[in-house]
């Protein structure tokens, strides 16, 4: 099936194949797209999702460990994974001549991967690496922290990278029984993009053996209303943190176009209010930003900022009056600017083979996909009373605020965001 700007072909018994032709690129980006994340994982296997994904580079019925990582690193690309909430994604970026071969390395780690006990062993001890890296990372840590506040005895609250006792209880066979079940052809996803003929990708996709779809279904349940009030976090160090979070929007909703440019005013860029009133007229943080987080059934409006110990009074202050006016003085020229800012980016990443790669990965979420330059005749139809309305359903809650400081600024900064939303610790 052709759309506005990629192919699809369903292979029988195997996974979707999707791909965009940029026929005046050098390169070719490769992903397989499984849908399945942290979210779906039982509580006592937490973090297995982000295990396999590790797990898938250590070797093939083909090839070891030590062969495999000669491959990719032969192959001269970006070699690369990740595990979100909802997604897993393994990709490769390569010269066009080999994108065959890319995509039978890459494929073969998801259909024949051979998880050997003693790997599996080192390689927990390096998941335990990463996560003592979250930890000494102040804005990664705190983020934890402030999704588990959120989403309270939820699926989505629970760290990605899992915990030390469930990892430590897996095994290698845990890891084949979690492949077997999950990661079947009705859950995968190909996806392609830059200089390669789409009938080709699909006959070779299709001359591989897929797993078949396992009978159990996976039925995700949707959270319960995000949790509003203040977090408090007592930390020592030389940097302080906060993060606030309001109801956002799921990532298949009509109204991504006002959530985009909303983004942008708030905290997108240089010329946002949050990053004009707090780094650029009082000097009270380095890094302030605002980032949209869209799922299945749920989404998140945030703002994160690190600053100083002494400052975070200040910042919450500041940050609190942006918030109040926001919604009714958002004017017409700022949301010029916004536009032209993401006609930017939306074009400006049409040359990019792996971001074009990454978009359609999208297609999972929805039934078909709009192009970026689809999605700019949207964001240009968008006024200032659609804005503003938008803004005004969300910012009118309370959100959650997480603060992360030493203990002699927690009730300073815990009081005066009390004073102005009203609610007590969460």
């Amino acid at each position: 099936m052709t759309h506005t700007f990629y192919n699809e072909t369903q292979i029988p018994g195997g996974p979707l194949v999707v791909s965009h032709a940029m026929p005046s690129s050098q390169s070719v980006a490769l992903g397989v797209f499984v849908d399945l994340g942290s979210r779906d994982e039982p509580e006592a296997q937490s973090g297995i999702t982000h295990a396999l994904e590790h797990m898938l580079f250590k070797g093939t019925a083909r090839m070891d460990v030590h062969r495999l990582a000669e491959k990719l690193d032969e192959l001269g690309g970006n070699a690369n994974a990740f595990t979100s909430r909802e997604r897993t994604c393994f990709h490769l970026h390569v010269l066009h001549e080999h994108w065959q071969e890319a995509l039978d390395v890459l494929t073969s780690m998801i259909r024949e991967p051979t998880l050997p006990e003693d790997e599996w062993r080192r390689e927990r001890e390096v998941i335990y690496a990463e996560m003592a890296m979250i930890e000494d990372t102040p804005e990664e840590w705190i983020m934890d922290q402030h999704i588990a506040a959120l989403f309270p005895h939820h699926e989505l609250g629970r760290p990605v990278l899992g915990k030390h006792e469930s990892l430590n209880g897996l095994s290698a066979d845990d890891l084949k029984t979690y492949l077997g079940t999950h990661y079947s052809a009705g859950r995968l996803l190909i996806a392609a993009a830059g200089h390669i003929d789409h009938a080709q990708l699909v006959d070779a996709t299709a001359a591989l053996t897929w797993q078949p779809d396992h009978p159990e279904i996976m039925h995700r349940q949707p959270p319960s209303a995000l949790v509003n009030g203040i977090q408090s976090l007592q930390r020592d160090g030389e940097q302080a943190q906060m993060v606030i979070s309001f109801d956002g929007i799921t990532v298949t909703s009509e109204t991504r176009p006002q959530a985009w440019l909303a983004n942008q005013l708030l905290g997108g860029g240089m010329s946002s209010r949050l990053f004009r009133e707090v780094r650029e007229k009082r000097g009270l943080a380095y890094s302030v930003g605002s980032h949209l987080s869209m799922l299945s059934d749920t989404g998140t409006w945030s703002i994160s900022c690190g600053m100083e110990p002494a400052r975070v009074t200040d910042c919450a202050t500041v940050i609190s009056d942006v918030l109040e006016n926001f919604a009714s003085s958002i004017h017409a020229e700022e949301i010029e600017r916004a536009k032209r800012q993401l006609e930017v980016q939306f074009r400006m990443g049409l040359d990019s083979v792996e971001g074009q790669m990454l978009y359609l990965g999208g297609r999972q979420d929805e039934p078909v996909l709009l192009s970026p330059l689809d999605w700019l005749q949207r964001i240009e139809a968008v006024d200032v009373h659609m804005l503003r309305d938008w803004c005004e359903a969300r910012l009118s809650q309370t959100g959650l605020w997480s603060i992360a400081a030493p203990a002699n600024e927690l009730d300073a900064v815990c009081d005066r965001i009390r004073d102005r939303i009203g609610h007590s610790p969460c």
